[in-house]
């Protein structure tokens, strides 16, 4: 027997809940539906409400009593249970899914979701602490002339009444009001702008007003989805363009601008010939990649002297913890050979620092791998890449795990897999590392059950962290004098995550600094400059130009150890960045302005995000401004218990010596080996 969630039907501020049972047996009684939370593991029980025939069953729930004030929880995830009694048996059953609902707003700070899990099972989500500033709506598109906009018009069952759009300029005070229709579907409302009213050469930010019961509300439209199949272009007569984007927290944009002229569009034909070329290319690619898995299936045998290769983040760097072993062991044992696996990008990098390198994807670098007796990387080999049996691979990852990795992702969403071919993906590279380099307990746990990894864990620290424990006070001036950063002044770096809805189109990424670089500078110019590290996909989206005796722009420094050391303080919001930080004890501020939707809709995380963190959460500008003023007040956090509690559990391997560790367990290798 199976029980399925087929439909959701709102009684007023209560839910009933349709199931569908499939093989039923003959006869069944006290029908009930349990919901377990999977954090806390609270239950509650709710009884079968309405039969409507055999196979199909109501069951009406209060979202109030699905969300508690208990330990601080904001975040409510319930799976659900079936329940009966046939044949003096007791029947239970988990729940699958075939609805998935939209948002539905509970208050002006929370709402839920019916979603299924990866294994195709139901889940009931309740999300509470929202921002109030923020309206979700359903749909923006740009049709027939007209910037046209729907959303819901209740909230919990409780009628919106006087809503307006309203669309406020960046560039003037000029404000431009709509108010809104009822819409086609019950529930909904519609709103539809003339786009010949937006003003010339115009930037629109979209805002909604409206009251709910005696109160007034004025909060940004946003759209929690990407805009992928809503409209987005028009050209309007007299040769001008509208154009619908998100900024940094999902708010609606609107942008009116000359379309391009004759001259730009001819421009763009070398841009036509450049695609024939990248497939020319794509093709070239296929049939190396052919070339090299034969090659790779091609009988070597090792060098007689014990070769080294080293490669960092796929061959795009020479950085990291590869780059830290590499370079103690060019200074302890130079009469080994050492090979750095690189794109050829960074060969101009490597004969600057007299590096050994291969260039990736040739027949000397297949040669090379396949002779050499020990990788040291800290990615991951493509699996076609063959592993000799006389090859000792040494896996130093790249992080603290904070999102969830591997096995633990419960829904893979990428191009040309599954998740269950990508969970088996993982575990068969994973177990071709013969040991694998570990920064702490907590990390080992980790990687024991997101690799499903059986074999050796060096847990030593990770080795690129032995430079923030070794450098001194001199080392550190010499680092800014180096980088151009000015002795006098204190330093702010922003090392923000790669956020998944970036990415707006092929080859095309959006970026928008989610703070004013105007009031950062105002409040804290005067002694004190920002540095920026953002992620290299959409470093190139930012314009700073105005800000350069201010702001430094150093996403594209190889390495972030060097920006780590010269900072008085780190902003950072979910990047792993922040375990490596915190080897300096110095203060973190985190700065997650979209919390709620990068947790829900992007990745999963490990840690308790608004307990365990070793630092404050700012959750608007005005909360990031006060936090920096704070932090740099306090420049050493080693009195403070929350910082030192994260430290003990994170930072313990502190001893400046993983390097020599991992040094030693080569070496102590090669001589085993004979």
């Amino acid at each position: 027997m199976r029980a399925i969630l087929s439909g959701l039907h709102q009684k007023k501020k209560k839910q009933e809940l349709e199931f569908e049972l499939i093989d039923v047996p003959g006869s069944f009684d006290q029908l009930r539906v349990t919901f377990l939370e999977t954090t806390s593991l609270a239950t509650i029980t709710f009884p079968v409400t309405k039969v409507i025939d055999n196979n199909l069953v109501r069951v009406r729930v209060d979202p109030e009593q699905l969300q508690f004030k208990a330990f601080d929880q904001s975040e409510f995830t319930w799976q659900m249970f079936f329940a009966f009694e046939a044949n003096s048996e007791r029947v239970i059953l988990q729940v699958e899914s075939e609805y998935l609902s939209d948002r539905h707003q509970l208050s002006l700070t929370s709402y839920y979701q019916f979603n299924s899990d990866s294994e195709g099972m139901a889940t009931f989500n309740i999300h509470t602490k929202q921002s109030e500033d923020e309206f979700s709506i359903n749909s923006v598109n740009l049709l027939n002339d007209q910037l046209q906009i729907t959303g819901y018009n209740r909230i919990n069952g409780q009628p919106i009444v006087d809503q307006k759009v309203i669309l406020k300029s960046r560039h003037s005070d000029a404000n431009l009001s709509y108010p809104t229709d009822k819409g086609s579907l019950r529930g909904m409302f519609n709103v539809s702008i003339p786009l010949s009213d937006l003003p010339t050469d115009s930037v629109e930010d979209v805002y909604i007003q409206y009251m709910i019961g005696t109160r007034e509300i004025n909060q940004h439209l946003i759209l929690a989805r990407s805009l992928a199949g809503q409209n987005t272009q028009a050209v309007l007569p007299g040769g001008r363009m509208v154009l619908i984007e998100k900024n940094y927290h999902n708010g609606i944009v609107i942008k009116e601008f000359p379309a391009p002229s004759f001259g730009e569009k001819l421009g763009a034909v070398p841009q036509k010939f450049q695609s024939v070329w990248g497939l020319g290319k794509t093709i070239q690619d296929k049939l190396n990649l052919q070339r090299m898995r034969w090659l790779f299936k091609s009988g070597h045998r090792p060098f007689e002297q014990p070769t080294i290769v080293f490669e960092s983040f796929g061959g795009r760097q020479v950085s990291d913890s590869p780059y830290a072993i590499y370079r103690l062991f060019s200074e302890l044992y130079p009469g080994f050979n050492f090979v750095w696996s690189i794109d050829r990008s960074v060969k101009g990098f490597c004969k600057a620092n007299n590096i050994p390198y291969v260039i990736r994807r040739t027949s000397k670098w297949v040669r090379t791998l396949e002779k050499a007796t020990y990788w040291i990387s800290n990615a991951r080999f493509p699996a076609w890449v063959k592993k000799p049996n006389y090859v000792t691979y040494i896996q130093t990852w790249h992080g603290t795990p904070l999102k969830k990795l591997g096995l633990d992702i419960e829904n893979v969403s990428m191009p040309g897999t599954t998740t269950s071919k990508y969970h088996a993906n993982f575990v068969k590279e994973a177990n071709r590392w013969d040991a694998l380099v570990s920064p702490n307990d907590y990390s080992t746990q980790i990687f024991r059950s997101a690799f499903g990894f059986n074999n050796q864990i060096l847990k030593v620290g990770y080795p690129r962290n032995d430079e923030l424990i070794n450098s001194s006070t001199s080392d550190i001036e010499e680092l800014k004098v180096k980088l151009g950063i000015p002795l006098d002044k204190k330093v702010v770096l922003y090392a923000p995550t790669y956020r998944d809805n970036q990415f707006a189109e092929k080859g095309k990424y959006t970026f928008e600094l989610p703070f004013s670089l105007d009031d950062f500078k105002q409040q804290f110019g005067e002694d004190t400059v920002l540095i920026l590290r953002m992620h290299y996909l959409i470093a190139n989206a930012l314009d700073i130009s105005d800000y350069t005796d201010f702001v430094y722009d150093f996403s594209s420094h190889p390495d972030i150890s060097d920006l780590y050391l010269v900072s008085d303080m780190l902003i950072t919001d979910y990047s792993s960045v922040f375990f490596d930080y915190a080897y300096l004890k110095r203060p973190i501020l985190f700065y997650p302005y979209d919390y709620h939707l990068y947790k829900d809709e992007l990745r999963g995380f490990y840690l308790n995000y608004e307990k365990d963190l070793p630092g404050a959460i700012a959750n608007n500008e005005t909360e990031l401004l006060a936090g920096v003023a704070d932090c740099l007040k306090q420049p050493d956090m080693s009195n403070d218990k929350q910082f030192m509690k994260f430290y003990d559990r994170f930072c313990a391997i502190d001893d400046g010596l993983s390097s020599l560790k991992v040094v030693n367990y080569v070496v102590h290798q090669i001589e085993k080996n004979g």
